[in-house]
Parts: structure tokens; C-alpha cells; sequence
């Protein structure tokens, strides 16, 4: 693939990435604000103890084994259908476990609601599975227009069902009816509009060679995922439902914005990466932008979003969920460090050294973990700030091999990344600033954002920031292309 081809194909899968995320999260934030204002705390607590068993054992579905077919540049027929049906096998057997253990786990946690809740939810595993090959085959073939329908037809019934029942008080239930018919909608919508079908083909050759790279991924990925949800399993054994949900809360924001924008970056980078892996000072370039463009979202992002937090929560969400808003504050740190990461990560990746990953991610746990343990004996609040440190020296650690495999320094990573901080630091500084006049919390919010977007937008257009004109130049190739197709179609 030609230089000006494979741009113009970022580029659009960029928008399509994008657009997806931000279209679908923006509909599903609207309705969660509707349902959080109708349900109590406790009931969200329930929801989000019985959700991290399900991303546990969701990782053996729908990581590894798909990117090992994204990152195999041959891979075919065989390859894709074979990755079908043991996922499909393997959904059932982890369904089967979840639905035994159940009474088990709602025990452990002294709450027997927890047992009907978890066997129904549980049933989102073999539906993510079906999917999982149809979701590899668009990121390989960069079909990211695919996504946008899917994702958005499942967020918008999900959503309106959840509304409608909490609505009629079925409180926690309205939860479970969300995410069982967003990812049913999202699958069956992906299916119909994706031309790949399974077909009657299976290889133990095939299977034995991408799980021989897609292993190490999961297993690097539930390293990392035990590890994200072990404080909500603590919390919500040793501490209350409530405290669950205001972390649980304080942390869904941020999580939700970092989350999707990396997601979105990270479909349309790994395989222009995985592409590239055979040219090093090209893969560089790659890490490096992606490094660029992500922190130029996210540094202001989360650092504007830890200043208005407290008059963000009271308008969205009113005053019961006040005391979410120090745990907001903070895991917005530990998510200001989500870029570096993820495009060190995926660097990683790219060149198949799922190895490295594994062995990078055991270090980073244990030093974790460790923090874990001495928190967790303090408070919640405790242990969301050694979240947030550790966040730091995980950055550090996920740099740090890239120096010898294409020459990226830490030096080099942090001087990609100073401008965007620095400036959103001085945003972030100024519209906190607001709060101290005391005028009416829907004016505060609503001057704090503009001011926000003013000085941070001015800023980049004053001081010629690379990502600023990098973007602005993808939009307006983008929108003029656009223009021009439809000025065609026109005549």
C-alpha cells in the first residue's frame, strides 16, 4: 500500500473510529445521566461488582485470539473461521462456570441478589463471541463505518429500555436489560452488515498458531484486568454497595472519555502499526503520533474535567452523588497517563512481542499490587490515589523497552508530550479560578467549559502546536473530500 493511500485510509478510518465513540458514548452518557438520577447508589454498586466478573472472563473471548488475526497479514478463511468456533466453544464453558459459581460469589459477598443478576449478565459472553471474528475482521480491513452502525443501534435501544424500566422502578434490573441488549443489538447488527460467514472450515494447525500469539495476549490482558477490577472486588467486600457505586461513578467518566478515544485510535493504529513492523524508523513515527494526538486530547480533557468536577456532579447527577466527586478527581490522574501507555503498548504489539508484554505486565502488577494491599486497609480513598500513583510508574515501565527496539527514548516520549501538558495545566488552572466567584452552578459549568475550550484551543493556534495543526488538517482534508464527493453525486 502507497504512502498517500494508506494516509487517506487512516484518515478515514480515523472518522469512522471517532465518530462511532463519540456519537454512541454521547447517546449512552445522556441516558445513563437519566437512570442515575432515577436509581440509588447501592443499585449501581450491585451492577458494577457483577460487571467485573463478566470483563474477566470476557478477555479470553474477545482479546488474543482476534488480534492475532489483525496481526497475521495472511491470515484467511481458514484462519477467521477456525478463530470462530473456539470462541464460540469457549464463551459456552465460561458462561457454564459463571452460572455454577454463582451462588458461590453472591455468598463471598454476603448478597444473594447478586447470584440472579450475575447468571443473567453472564449472557453477554457468548454473544461478544459470535461477534469477535466479524469485530477482527473490520479493524483488519480497516471498515470502521461498520462499527458506527452497530455500536450505535445498540446504544440507542439499550438505552431507551434501560430509561423505560427504571422509569417503572424495576431499579437494578433496568441495568442488566441495558447491557444484555446493547451487546445483543451491537452483534446481530455487526453480522448482517459485515460480508464475513463463518464457514465449515476448522484447522488445528491454525488454531495452534494463533494461539500460540493470541495467548500471551490474553494473558497480558487479564494481568491487566484482574488488576483494573481488583479494587472493585476489595471495595465491594470489604467496604459498602454505596462506596462501590461513588467510585464506581468517579470513575466511569473519565474511563468512559479515555477509554473510547483510545479505543478509536487504537483500532485505526495497531493495524497501520502491525502493517508497518517490518520498518522501524516508520513504526517510530507512527508511536510518536499516536503519542502526540492522544495526549493532546486527554491532557485537557482530564485535567479540565478534574476542575469542574464538583459542579459537573452536582448538575448531572444532583447532590447524592457528591461524594463521587473526590474519586472523580483522582482517577483523573490515573488516566491522564492512559496515552503513553497504550501507544508504547501497541508499539510493542505490532512488532509480535507479546512476550515482552506478558513479562512487562507481571512487573507492573506485583509493584501494584503491592500498593494494593497497604491501601486497602486504610480507605476507598486511600486506595484510589496508589491507583493514580501507580499509574505513573506503569508509564515508566511501558517506555522503557521501546528505547532498544526503535530507538523511542523516554526523552523523546516526555518532549512529545510537554506541550499539550503544559498548556492544559494553564487551562486547567484558569477555569478552576471560577469557582471562587459562586455564581449558580449551571453558569459556573457552562463558563468554565467555554473558557476552557478558549483558552486551549487559542493557546495551540498561538503557540503552532504540532497536534493542533495536525488534526485541524485531517478535519479539513476530510470535510473538503466529503464536499467534493457529495458535489459529485449532486451533478
Amino acid at each position: 500500500m502507497g504512502e498517500n493511500s494508506l494516509k487517506k485510509k487512516v484518515v478515514s478510518s480515523m472518522f469512522w473510529a471517532f465518530s462511532e465513540r463519540v456519537m454512541a458514548q454521547g447517546i449512552s452518557f445522556v441516558l445513563s445521566i437519566i437512570i442515575a438520577r432515577l436509581l440509588m447508589p447501592s443499585d449501581y454498586g450491585i451492577i458494577a461488582l457483577v460487571i467485573v466478573f463478566i470483563n474477566l472472563a470476557n478477555v479470553f473471548v474477545s482479546t488474543g485470539i482476534g488480534e492475532s488475526l489483525i496481526q497475521k497479514k495472511d491470515a484467511d478463511d481458514m484462519d477467521f473461521s477456525t478463530v470462530f468456533y473456539c470462541s464460540l466453544v469457549l464463551s459456552l464453558f465460561l458462561y457454564v462456570i459463571l452460572f455454577l459459581f454463582a451462588p458461590d460469589i453472591g455468598h463471598f459477598y454476603r448478597n444473594d441478589e447478586l447470584i440472579w443478576v450475575l447468571r443473567s449478565l453472564a449472557l453477554i459472553i457468548p454473544i461478544t463471541s459470535i461477534g469477535t471474528v466479524q469485530q477482527a475482521y473490520v479493524s483488519k480491513k480497516m471498515l470502521f463505518k461498520k462499527f458506527f452502525f452497530s455500536t450505535l443501534g445498540g446504544t440507542i435501544i439499550s438505552g431507551l429500555t434501560g430509561v423505560l424500566m427504571a422509569y417503572c422502578g424495576l431499579g437494578m434490573w433496568s441495568l442488566v436489560a441495558q447491557y444484555l441488549i446493547n451487546s445483543l443489538v451491537n452483534t446481530i447488527v455487526l453480522f448482517f452488515i459485515v460480508k464475513w460467514r463463518p464457514k465449515l472450515l476448522f484447522s488445528i494447525n491454525s488454531a495452534k498458531a494463533l494461539v500460540g500469539f493470541g495467548w500471551k495476549l490474553v494473558a497480558a490482558n487479564f494481568i491487566n484486568t484482574t488488576y483494573g477490577e481488583l479494587r472493585s472486588l476489595i471495595i465491594g467486600k470489604y467496604y459498602t454497595m454505596a462506596d462501590l457505586a461513588y467510585y464506581n461513578r468517579g470513575n466511569q467518566l473519565p474511563g468512559l472519555l479515555i477509554t473510547n478515544i483510545d479505543t478509536a485510535i487504537g483500532k485505526v493504529v495497531f493495524p497501520v502499526m502491525a502493517e508497518s513492523n517490518d520498518d522501524i524508523f516508520r513504526l517510530k513515527s507512527l508511536t510518536s503520533r499516536a503519542m502526540k494526538t492522544t495526549s493532546y486530547i486527554i491532557f485537557p480533557l482530564m485535567i479540565g474535567l478534574m476542575s469542574v468536577a464538583h459542579s459537573l456532579i452536582l448538575f448531572l447527577l444532583t447532590e447524592k452523588w457528591l461524594f463521587s466527586v473526590p474519586y472523580l478527581q483522582i482517577c483523573c490522574v490515573y488516566w491522564l497517563f492512559q496515552p503513553m501507555q497504550t501507544a508504547n503498548w501497541q508499539a510493542i504489539k505490532a512488532l509480535g512481542r507479546s512476550d515482552l508484554l506478558v513479562r512487562l505486565e507481571i512487573i507492573k502488577k506485583i509493584i501494584g499490587i503491592s500498593m494494593l494491599l497497604v491501601s486497602m486497609n486504610i480507605s476507598v480513598y486511600a486506595i484510589v490515589v496508589s491507583n493514580a500513583i501507580f499509574a505513573g510508574i506503569s508509564m515508566i515501565i511501558n517506555m522503557i523497552p521501546n528505547k532498544k527496539l526503535m530507538n523511542y527514548t523516554m526523552m523523546e516520549q516526555f518532549r512529545d508530550l510537554a506541550p499539550s501538558l503544559a498548556l492544559s495545566v494553564v487551562m486547567g488552572g484558569s477555569i478552576y479560578t471560577i469557582t471562587w466567584i459562586h455564581l449558580p452552578v449551571p453558569v459556573t459549568l457552562l463558563l468554565q467549559i467555554l473558557c476552557g475550550v478558549v483558552i486551549y484551543v487559542g493557546g495551540s493556534f498561538v503557540l503552532k502546536l504540532d497536534s493542533f495543526k495536525y488534526l485541524s488538517g485531517m478535519v479539513s482534508k476530510t470535510v473538503k473530500t466529503r464536499s467534493r464527493r457529495v458535489s459529485a453525486k449532486s451533478y
